[in-house]
């Protein structure tokens, strides 16, 4: 059944179906006609692809960043970060993969993090002359590190799968995260330099200065979110709230940005956002579903521990696999059935189980912008107004950097395991 329902998948996109009915029509066909199991377990399935506590946070983190684009936060810290390094050349670019680490350390979420960022410097990066490929490919490969900066979901969730401290997890994934992001960085210092795209005028100390002044109560949450959680003030869920609150106090108070007119607009906007990422979940939890009941992650997994003996093949495939299923599975998903199946393995082999995570999300970070089912792709098509095949020359180059990112993250743990045996874990 497994072949068929791809096969159709990969059909029904190819004809330009909706990636939502594709992913449901090609699971209930394959229910229906090659499988015994009644076609209702699709809808099912597919409301229990969202039926998820830990979900919650996603409608809270996108309220939070419409509350910071809506607000003047996110402007002001993509002002910030504008006014520090926006003079180096390539700076507008390099501006925005820092404003989307800062961005991702408020939400949490890599679409959040994507929609807020790239409504604002999508525009902006045309207007300087980088070409729609490279602008739409920086957009969606930004808002992966949310994915290894705390206040990171799928971290919880492997903290929760393999019994792991979520605060060493955390303090890995800030090492690794910020070492993520310098990569991207250094990339687009390169490109700039190789297409002439020079840097705007240098701030003046006075300029500077005044930024960081305007940006205080953006740059303060940053502080209030991660240092609530690593002093153990409010859980992860709780921090969505609070950065929702926070977002929205600041905008229409400090800031004096929300009007009870543009509050109604940005909870309808947080809605609609949050409609069309939870039925693109929805749908693909059906084919994780049947990938899981086919056994396929438990078969690799299997594979995976029988026939690797060294802790450097063992990661190399490890990476491989994962980046495949990063493609198909949810993170969420691949993280729990996977991660607990080659712990022991990899333990045995020496491998820290905190580095073992962030090795896992990485890749499953880099999956949020991999064709075919890269969320990010998706999310970012309601700013960039591009196909698929109209972003896909710009992606790739992003997809490689991330990559040779991945590969250091992989084979050098001091990048992860620094900051948690600096703080005692």
């Amino acid at each position: 059944m497994i072949p068929t329902v791809l096969t159709l998948l990969f059909a029904l996109l190819f004809l330009g179906s909706p990636v939502f009915i594709a992913l449901s029509l090609a699971t209930f066909a394959g229910f229906l006609f090659f499988s015994d199991i009644s076609p209702t377990i699709v809808l099912q399935r597919t409301f229990g692809g969202i039926d998820k506590y830990v979900l919650i946070c996603l409608p809270l983190y996108i309220l939070g960043a419409e509350a910071m684009d809506v607000g003047g936060l996110a402007s002001r810290m993509i002002r910030w970060c504008k006014a520090i390094i926006g003079h180096v050349s390539g700076g507008l670019a390099m501006a925005t993969q820092a404003a989307a680490m800062f961005f991702g350390a408020l939400a949490g979420s890599s679409p959040a993090t994507v929609t807020a960022v790239g409504r604002i410097l999508y525009p902006q990066l045309l207007r300087e002359g980088y070409g729609k490929t490279f602008a739409s490919g920086l957009i969606i490969q930004s808002g992966a590190v949310s994915l290894l900066i705390p206040p990171s979901i799928t971290l919880v969730l492997y903290a929760f799968a393999t019994n792991t401290s979520i605060g060493a997890l955390y303090a890995g994934g800030m090492g690794s995260g910020i070492f993520f992001g310098l990569v991207t960085l250094l990339y687009i210092y390169y490109y700039a330099q190789k297409n002439k795209h020079k840097g705007a005028t240098r701030a003046t100390p006075r300029e500077i200065v005044g930024a960081t002044k305007d940006a205080f109560w953006s740059l303060f949450a940053t502080v209030i979110i991660i240092g609530g959680i690593f002093a153990g003030l409010f859980t992860v869920t709780e921090a969505a709230a609070v950065a929702a609150v926070y977002a929205i106090v600041v905008g229409a108070f400090v800031y004096k940005e929300i009007t009870w007119k543009k509050l109604y607009e940005l909870c309808l906007s947080s809605a609609i956002t949050t409609a069309k990422i939870m039925i693109v979940i929805a749908g693909a939890s059906t084919i994780s579903w049947i990938l899981t009941i086919g056994q396929v992650p438990q078969q690799v997994a299997t594979f995976l521990t029988e026939n690797f003996h060294t802790s450097w093949s063992f990661l190399l495939f490890l990476n491989f696999v994962l980046l495949v299923l990063g493609m198909f599975l949810e993170a969420s998903i691949a993280l729990v059935v996977i991660a607990p199946l080659i712990l022991s393995s990899a333990v045995s082999l020496g491998i820290d189980p905190i580095h073992l995570g962030i090795i896992m999300v990485t890749n499953l970070a880099i999956g949020m912008f991999t064709p075919p089912f890269g969320l990010n792709i998706f999310v970012s098509k309601s700013i960039t107004r591009m196909t698929m095949m109209e972003i896909l020359p710009g992606l790739w180059r992003f997809i490689w950097v991330s990559l040779i990112a991945l590969l250091f993250i992989t084979y050098i743990p001091w990048i992860t395991m620094a900051v948690p045996k600096w703080l005692g874990y």
